[in-house]
């Protein structure tokens, strides 16, 4: 697992230890940060389901200022930390273990305002409708803001309750794919659309 582009291209991530923990694959994350930027000038992030941080912390090699990285494993927040201090990304990057739903809570109640979403959730624990839904009544993301999501190919989301622009959805395989949704529409001018 690495770092595909921007300041940290190159480097490597540890992974979660144990097999709770699926890694996003490098050409998945490839591909998706292309439909989202591919670099970002600027923002807030927030990843949901960390993990080891991965995306999270391509996200911050590309451009965007900083993270907010939330996972409920120990184990997973002790990986995001290590992997945030090899890379020195401590200033940057903001780790805590939580619920995805409490947090949403939290950053509500906080008045925290994020550009981007990362959701890359277990696939078979939580309900995507539910947790989108609970995102959009938190109303943290910014006009034009970007929600990315990963599940299982035959997983099923109504997306158009949720007032958001669907602008990218691909099966890579049997079991992965990925959606990206889009809050506002001024945003077209910053995403690239073709196939990758």
């Amino acid at each position: 697992m690495r770092v595909i582009a921007g300041v940290h291209k190159g480097r490597s991530l540890k992974a979660v230890p144990g097999k709770d923990t699926r890694p996003t694959s490098d050409k998945v994350k490839e591909a998706v940060f292309h439909k989202m930027g591919p670099f970002f000038t600027g923002g807030i992030g927030l990843d949901l389901f960390a993990g080891s941080g991965s995306l999270g912390i391509e996200a911050l090699s590309r451009g965007i200022e900083k993270m907010i990285c939330i996972d409920q494993s120990k184990q997973a927040i002790k990986t995001i930390r290590q992997n945030i201090r090899d890379l020195k990304l401590d200033q940057q990057c903001d780790v805590f273990r939580n619920d995805a739903f409490r947090a949403l809570e939290i950053l509500q109640h906080k008045k925290t305002y994020v550009d981007l979403v990362l959701m890359d959730p277990p696939y078979d624990k939580i309900n995507y409708q539910q947790l989108l839904e609970k995102l959009v009544d938190a109303d943290i993301v910014k006009s034009d803001g970007l929600i990315y999501i990963e599940m299982r190919a035959d997983t099923n989301i109504n997306t158009a309750s949720l007032g958001y622009d669907l602008i990218f959805e691909r099966a890579y395989n049997k079991t992965t794919k990925t959606m990206i949704l889009r809050k506002g529409t001024s945003f077209s001018s910053k995403c690239n659309f073709d196939d990758v």
